[in-house]
């Protein structure tokens, strides 16, 4: 049964899935042992712009509690961190983490000329680019296309959504995303997926490389979906859409996969209106996810190997708006969870209120120096190559 490329396009959502699959998916046919050691990052993205001064909030700063008279976090509900800082009260994990050493916190993080666009600013922190620069390859795809050259064992990366983050793609390589193991087995294994396979004629280039990429994810879907159940969680994770996103990825760490990067989103912080119940209910879903997968990852001891990494595209304007929320912003923070921290705490001084360009916080640190620090320091990529540039490392890892 020959098809077309427009046909071709249009069958259901594994044609989505296929075309994320790298192509040296096919050398994990041969289960690889992963001992404890192997490094891996796990990037929870949160989308929409987060409001980084109610989640890292100056509880003694005046200017704070001026510029936000009903939308401030008062010091008596904050989760106390130091005499200067507190978390936001829906973060009890995150505080936990602290309190044991585990958590790091980077603040005033972002880049130079910064741009208050959603989908630009976004596409700047995926593809760790200039402001004025346009890059159609991401941070970690390139980590794949560099550490994939001629290596015997080749790394990937997985984001457990249904599209590919900008993130994720590289020249020659690409993560896979998908939601689920078991959907993305059953789906390729499907018969009019085998049956289109079975039949395919040579012919137009592209038709070509549309059935190979297929051809490839059958037979990678069956792996992953096996891998994923080698060491399944005995876990109880909360039923949210991150609780269910961070098992997956928890069943796989202690699986014999060899994934190096896992990428998941939360949102929309986007808080215009009415921000302290979304920013409340997020959080929440964050806290219980991330407290579930920290205590598993300690019990299967794995907690030193992961580290976990938050960022959203920009923070949030210093003064409250009239709708009970906050319009775009700049700079933010970043948490860095893991049992191999080497610097842990308050990293830096929290963002200065007086001193603000034109009602935004000014960034102190280049996000690009956080994933210098993290390819170079955790997964031992060159990062000068990934990167395109030199930029200095920080001491958290």
């Amino acid at each position: 049964m020959q098809i077309k490329r427009k046909e071709f396009l249009q069958v259901s959502s594994l044609a989505t899935a296929s075309f994320m699959l790298p192509k040296f998916l096919k050398a994990f046919e041969k289960p690889m042992m992963v001992p404890a050691g192997n490094k891996v990052v796990v990037v929870i993205q949160f989308s929409g712009g987060n409001d980084g001064l109610n989640t890292v909030i100056p509880v003694r700063n005046d200017i704070y509690y001026k510029e936000r008279p009903k939308l401030g976090i008062a010091k008596d509900k904050a989760l106390i961190v130091t005499d200067e800082v507190g978390l936001n009260p829906a973060l009890e994990a995150f505080k936990g983490l602290y309190d044991d050493g585990s958590l790091s916190i980077l603040n005033s993080v972002g880049y130079p000329n910064p741009d208050r666009s959603h989908f630009r600013s976004m596409d700047i922190w995926h593809s760790a680019s200039a402001s004025n620069e346009f890059v159609n390859t991401g941070w970690v795809g390139r980590y794949l296309d560099a550490q994939c050259k001629g290596c015997d064992k080749p790394t990937q990366a997985m984001e457990l959504d249904d599209v590919l983050s900008l993130a994720l793609k590289g020249e020659e390589n690409k993560g896979l995303a998908f939601k689920d193991p078991a959907k993305l087995y059953n789906t390729s294994n499907g018969k009019y997926f085998k049956d289109i396979n079975a039949n395919h004629q040579k012919g137009e280039e592209t038709i070509d490389y549309l059935y190979k990429t297929m051809s490839e994810t059958i037979s990678s879907a069956d792996y992953i979906f096996q891998q994923s159940k080698t060491h399944p969680t005995k876990e109880a994770y909360p039923a949210t859409n991150l609780g269910k996103d961070l098992k997956t990825i928890a069943s796989l760490i202690f699986s014999d996969i060899n994934t190096k990067v896992y990428y998941v989103s939360l949102g929309s912080f986007d808080t215009h209106v009415n921000q302290e119940g979304q920013q409340k209910r997020l959080f929440t879903e964050l806290n219980d996810a991330v407290k579930a997968f920290t205590n598993d990852l300690k019990k299967n001891n794995r907690f030193d190997d992961v580290l976990m990494m938050t960022f959203s595209e920009f923070g949030r304007r210093v003064t409250q708006n009239a709708s009970g929320g906050t319009d775009h912003g700049t700079a933010n923070n970043m948490f860095f969870i893991s049992g191999g921290l080497k610097q842990k705490g308050v990293l830096n001084a929290m963002p200065d209120l007086a001193d603000l360009n034109e009602g935004d916080l000014k960034h102190k640190v280049d996000f690009k120096n956080v994933y210098a620090t993290v390819l170079n320091k955790w997964l031992a990529a060159d990062d000068k190559a990934i990167l395109g540039n030199r930029f200095d490392y920080l001491n958290f890892i």
